[in-house]
C-alpha cells in the first residue's frame, strides 16, 4: 500500500480538529500518510498512491485555482473524491439536484450573477410570506463566510449583500430562516461508505443582531441522530451518488439537517469534498474513516 496524501493548507490545518485522530487511526490500520498543502508548489503529487481532501478550506477564496489544482493532480494520482464530485459538492446549487431526487431540503432560490438584486429579494419574500426572516449566502462558501440573516424589512440591505457577492463572481442563495434552529440548532450526521457513523448537535450560527459565529468546537456536542434524520441524510447521500452516476457510495460525507415547522428533517447543506467530520466527538469515528480509506486503497 502506497502513501496517502491528506490535503490541507497552512491557514486551515490549525483548525482541522479531525487531522490528529485521523492520522492515529490511519497508522492503526496500516496506512502511511503525509499531510500536504494544496498551495505548496514543491509537492510531487505523482508519488502518492491517492489523495484525500481533508481541510484545503482556503479554496473558498480561490475556487477556480483550487479546481485547476484538483484537475492537474488527478492526472498523476488518484483522487479518493473524484472530480465530478469535487465540482458538484463545492457549489450549493446541488440543493436543487437533491430536491429533484425527492430529498427534503430547505426551500432555496438561486440568484444568478447579473440578476437584479432588489427584485430578486422582493420576489423571494412574496413567495415565502410566512418567513419572518431569511438568509443570504454564496453558493461557494464555507465556514459561514459571507452568510447573513435578515429581517423581512431589510430588503435594501439584503440586496446590497447580493450585489457584493455577485461582484465576487458568486451565485447567491436565498432561503427562509428556519426558526427551529434558534431553539434546537442543527444536527450534522457523518457517514462512511454510505453507513451512518455518528452525529453532533450544533448551536445556531446566525444571530438576529447580525452576529455570525464561527462553528468552533464550543458550538458542538455529540448526540445520537434520530431515525428520521438518519433516513433523510442517507437519502441525500444516495441521491448524490445517483445524480453523479457514481458506482459506489461516497467514502465519507456529512449531511447537516434542521427541522421544518412541522418537524420534518430538511437538508441545510452537505460537505462531501473536504468535510469537517467531527471525529473528536466520536469514539470510533476516526477508525471507521481510516478503515473506509483502507478499503479504497486495496
Amino acid at each position: 500500500m502506497g502513501t496517502l496524501a491528506l490535503v490541507t493548507d497552512a491557514v486551515s490545518l490549525p483548525i482541522d480538529y479531525d487531522m490528529p485522530p485521523l492520522l492515529e487511526a490511519c497508522e492503526t490500520v496500516g496506512i502511511t500518510t503525509e499531510v500536504c498543502s494544496w498551495e505548496d508548489q514543491t509537492v510531487d503529487w505523482s508519488r502518492f498512491e491517492a489523495v484525500v481532501f481533508r481541510s484545503p478550506w482556503t479554496w473558498a477564496e480561490r475556487k477556480a485555482e483550487f479546481l485547476a489544482f484538483c484537475e492537474r493532480i488527478s492526472g498523476v494520482t488518484r483522487l479518493i473524491t473524484p472530480m465530478p464530485l469535487v465540482r458538484w459538492a463545492l457549489d450549493k446549487r446541488y440543493l436543487a439536484d437533491l430536491a429533484a431526487h425527492g430529498v427534503p431540503v430547505i426551500p432555496t432560490t438561486i440568484v444568478e450573477p447579473g440578476a437584479a438584486a432588489l427584485p430578486a429579494v422582493r420576489n423571494f419574500l412574496a413567495a415565502h410570506p410566512q418567513a419572518g426572516e431569511f438568509v443570504i449566502k454564496p453558493t461557494d462558501g464555507c465556514y459561514s463566510k459571507d452568510v447573513q440573516r435578515y429581517a423581512r424589512s431589510l430588503e435594501d440591505e439584503a440586496a446590497r449583500h447580493i450585489v457584493r457577492l455577485h461582484a465576487n463572481g458568486s451565485h447567491v442563495i436565498l432561503q427562509p430562516y428556519v426558526e427551529s434552529v434558534d431553539r434546537h440548532g442543527e444536527t450534522d450526521l457523518t457517514f462512511f461508505d454510505g453507513v451512518y457513523s455518528h452525529a453532533i448537535h450544533k448551536g445556531a450560527m446566525l444571530m438576529q443582531d447580525g452576529t455570525v459565529h464561527v462553528p468552533t468546537l464550543d458550538f458542538r456536542q455529540a448526540r445520537a441522530a434520530d431515525q428520521d434524520e438518519r433516513a433523510v441524510a442517507a437519502a441525500a447521500l444516495a441521491a448524490s451518488v445517483a445524480h453523479l452516476g457514481l458506482d459506489r457510495p461516497l467514502v465519507c460525507g456529512r449531511v447537516d439537517l434542521v427541522r421544518a415547522a412541522d418537524g420534518t428533517p430538511m437538508v441545510l447543506e452537505m460537505e462531501l469534498c473536504e468535510p469537517s467530520l467531527n471525529l473528536t466527538f466520536s469514539e470510533d469515528g476516526a477508525l471507521r474513516f481510516a478503515q473506509a480509506l483502507a478499503e479504497r486503497l486495496k
